[in-house]
């Protein structure tokens, strides 16, 4: 699997680095690095969404800290486990 995390300037605003550090500690805690790469994306296109998460193909607006766990379960776990 493929994550891409946006860094352009408006996610970056919302918090994408810190979403970074919580997708590569997760995917650590969970041994995946196998199975998944973290890149960081320029745009995904979804500016005014909040912090947008491509997931191969699938790609989810609004990532935060608040529910972080949430979408990595539902789109990381549920897929490589």
């Amino acid at each position: 699997m493929t994550i891409r995390v946006c860094v352009g300037s408006s996610c970056h605003i919302k918090g994408s680095y810190k979403i970074i550090e919580l997708m590569r500690k997760a995917v650590e805690d969970n041994n995946l690095g196998e199975k998944v790469k973290i890149n960081a994306a320029f745009c995904l296109g979804k500016c005014t969404d909040g912090v947008s998460v491509q997931f191969d193909e699938d790609t989810i607006c609004g990532v935060s800290e608040e529910n972080f766990n949430e979408v990595f379960e539902k789109y990381v776990l549920n897929v490589c486990k």
